[in-house]
C-alpha cells in the first residue's frame, strides 16, 4: 500500500473514531452529565465549546464565524503541507505527526460546521436528537464542539505564601477536551520530541 493511501486511511480512521464518540455523547448525554471511567481521575463529562481550544472565543456570531473561517484556512494549509511532505517523501514519523494534527483540526471543524444543522440543542435536562423536525440549533459554521474527556488528576490548595492565589483551591488537570484535541496535542508533542531533526 502506498504512503499516500496509508495517510488517507489513517485520517479517515481517526475521524470516524472521533465522530462516533462525539455523536454518541451528543445523543445519549445531557449537558454536564458525567460518568466515571476510572474513579477519581478519568470521567466522561459532556460539555459544548462554542469557541476554540480551552473555551477561547470571540464575541457574537461574527466572532464564531471568524474562528470557523480561520479553522478552515488552517486545515487547507495543513492539507497542502501534508501533500508536499508526501511528494518529497518525508520520513514516516513526520507524516504520522502531521496526519494527527490534520485529522484533529478536521474533526473539530466538522462539529463547528455541521452539528448546528444536524442536531437539536443539548440541554441540562435532555439529550439532543439527530435531524430534528424543526431543524438544527444553529446555522452552518455556527455549531458547538462536543467535549467529553475529563482528567481531574489531583486537587489541593495553593501555599499561602503564593501571591494572588495563596490559600485558593486548585484542580489539576481541569480542561475538558475531545479526541480531536488529543490528536492535535499528541501530534505536536510527538513532532517536538522525536522529529526535531526534520525541521532543522
Amino acid at each position: 500500500m502506498s504512503r499516500k493511501r496509508i495517510v488517507l486511511l489513517l485520517i479517515v480512521l481517526l475521524l470516524v473514531v472521533d465522530q462516533v464518540v462525539k455523536i454518541w455523547v451528543k445523543t445519549n448525554m445531557a449537558l454536564d452529565q458525567s460518568f466515571t471511567v476510572f474513579p477519581n481521575w478519568f470521567f466522561i463529562r459532556f460539555i459544548e465549546n462554542p469557541g476554540a481550544a480551552f473555551g477561547f472565543q470571540l464575541g457574537g456570531s461574527y466572532g464564531k464565524l471568524i474562528l470557523s473561517v480561520f479553522r478552515l484556512a488552517a486545515i487547507a494549509a495543513l492539507g497542502y503541507y501534508l501533500a508536499v511532505l508526501l511528494r518529497k517523501k518525508a520520513p514516516t514519523g513526520v507524516l504520522v505527526g502531521f496526519t494527527l494534527i490534520f485529522a484533529g483540526a478536521v474533526g473539530n471543524v466538522i462539529d463547528s460546521a455541521f452539528y448546528g444543522l444536524l442536531f437539536s440543542e443539548s440541554t441540562f435536562t435532555g439529550v439532543a436528537t439527530f435531524l430534528p423536525e424543526g431543524g438544527g440549533y444553529a446555522g452552518f459554521l455556527h455549531g458547538k464542539v462536543v467535549d467529553m474527556l475529563y482528567f481531574p488528576l489531583f486537587s489541593g490548595v495553593y501555599p499561602s505564601w503564593l501571591p494572588w492565589v495563596g490559600g485558593e483551591p486548585f484542580l489539576f488537570f481541569s480542561p475538558i477536551f475531545n479526541l480531536a484535541d488529543s490528536y492535535i496535542s499528541v501530534g505536536i508533542i510527538y513532532m517536538l520530541l522525536f522529529q526535531r531533526k526534520f525541521f532543522k
